[in-house]
């Protein structure tokens, strides 16, 4: 169930009283834990927590003009649900995870990075907030491990990888004509070309 909220307060503002309070206190405990660099906003619908451009301009390889997701809030239809990436990436923080959650004695419907709850009561916040203290440049090297590139205590990554922005307005307008005057400069070499190549002689009928 995507929301259409374009901040957060207008997403937690749209929430059922239960609900809302719920994801207040979830929310809290991730801002509370949550390590410098990340950024907090609306992404896919859902209140997002990720690496923003400004610290790695690759952006999401599924979609390069999103940042890099790292942990999710949402409330569905019959769940709460709370996204978490940053173990997605990490086989042995998932196990880890999972098997901090189930020493609480509250019950564990997880998918591979998505956990669904109910209530808050089924939460344990505590383990939620080890979950996400995560520093970006590790969650990046594990992101980055996970898709095959090298990894390396440096950045691997330049704002040469940053997402070109399509141009919009006047900048299209005359994007499209500089275009256009290029073609009409090529086609007139092209026949100039054509029109200085000598022509064969004529060979006359002889008696």
């Amino acid at each position: 169930m995507q929301s259409k909220a374009a901040t957060v307060a207008e997403y937690l503002a749209a929430l059922p009283d239960d609900r809302r309070a719920a994801i207040k206190a979830i929310r809290a405990v991730i801002r509370k834990n949550l390590p410098k660099g990340y950024k907090e906003g609306m992404q896919y619908g859902m209140i997002g927590y990720f690496v923003p451009h400004s610290v790695y301009p690759a952006g999401y390889h599924c979609d390069p003009s999103q940042p890099v997701p790292f942990a999710s809030l949402a409330s569905q239809k019959n769940h709460i649900g709370i996204y978490l990436f940053c173990i997605y990436t990490d086989n042995a923080s998932s196990a880890r995870f999972q098997e901090e959650w189930r020493a609480t004695g509250k019950r564990l419907d997880m998918g591979k990075s998505c956990v669904r709850v109910k209530k808050l009561e089924d939460v344990p916040l505590d383990v939620v907030g080890r979950a996400v203290r995560v520093p970006v440049k590790t969650f990046i090297e594990s992101y980055e491990s996970n898709l095959g590139a090298p990894r390396s205590g440096k950045r691997s990554w330049t704002k040469k990888d940053a997402p070109k922005k399509k141009a919009t307005g006047k900048a299209a307008k005359k994007k499209t004509a500089k275009k256009r005057a290029s073609k009409k400069k090529a086609a007139k070499k092209s026949v100039r070309k054509k029109s200085s190549k000598k022509k064969p002689p004529v060979r006359r009928a002889t008696r």
